[in-house]
């Protein structure tokens, strides 16, 4: 579990089909480095990966398939590409942002970033090659002032349209200034997960309307008449 807010950037380097090392920018070495151990959970752009060895600049881990699917993990563009890292919540931690599983639910694309006197106002979409994803796993979530994960950076959306099929963030200068979003051009593409407290309400309508549906023809005539 994280909470979106980034302690440092790194660069993402493949050693293999699934296998990825992480090199920390002197920068941030000693807030991810500092107590890290195998098996610790690392948000990398917002995906979870378990360390699986500790290098003297970083560590490795290796991806699934479900997250290579799911993710800009492993996909050309992001190949040496500079990456957001959050280390797990601690129990008895400050929790700034929001609850993050670092599950990322889909990808999105930057469509433009506008600077306006206090902010970044920046806008997602989806690309067209995972159109059928955005609207099964992300368009359900995306709610005016509801909580995004971008890149693994808690983020709350300002504006978007009824069918979810757009968000609009506003990015404060220092958010913008130590992540990855200042890299960013407009077709690029980023990891996105919905708000996970979302997911269990959409769960649970859902699970008492198909309920309520199952048992419609149950009535007191019905049990009546099998003999109950």
């Amino acid at each position: 579990m994280f909470t979106g807010l980034i302690e440092g950037i790194g660069k993402v380097k493949p050693l293999g089909n699934d296998l990825f090392n992480i090199v920390l920018e002197s920068k941030s070495k000693e807030k991810i480095s500092s107590d890290l151990e195998l098996g610790d959970s690392v948000a990398v752009d917002g995906v979870c990966l378990t360390v699986e060895k500790i290098t003297t600049n970083g560590f490795v881990a290796t991806a699934s398939p479900e997250t290579l699917q799911r993710t800009t993990l492993g996909k050309s563009a992001t190949n040496q590409s500079c990456v957001n890292l959050e280390t797990s919540l601690r129990v008895g931690s400050k929790i700034g942002g929001h609850f993050v599983s670092g599950h990322v639910d889909g990808i999105g694309c930057l469509r433009d970033s506008i600077i306006t006197n206090k902010a970044w106002e920046m806008t997602f979409s989806s690309p067209q090659t995972f159109k059928a994803e955005w609207n099964r796993y992300l368009a359900p979530y995306i709610v005016s002032k509801a909580s995004i994960a971008v890149n693994g950076i808690s983020l709350t959306i300002a504006d978007c349209d009824e069918q979810g099929n757009w968000f609009k963030v506003a990015v404060i200068p220092v958010t913008y200034a130590q992540t990855n979003l200042a890299q960013l051009k407009s077709g690029d593409w980023v990891n996105l997960e919905g708000d996970i407290l979302g997911k269990y309400v959409n769960r649970l309508i859902g699970y008492q309307t198909s309920t309520k549906s199952a048992q419609s023809d149950i009535s007191l005539d019905f049990l009546t008449h099998h003999g109950y």
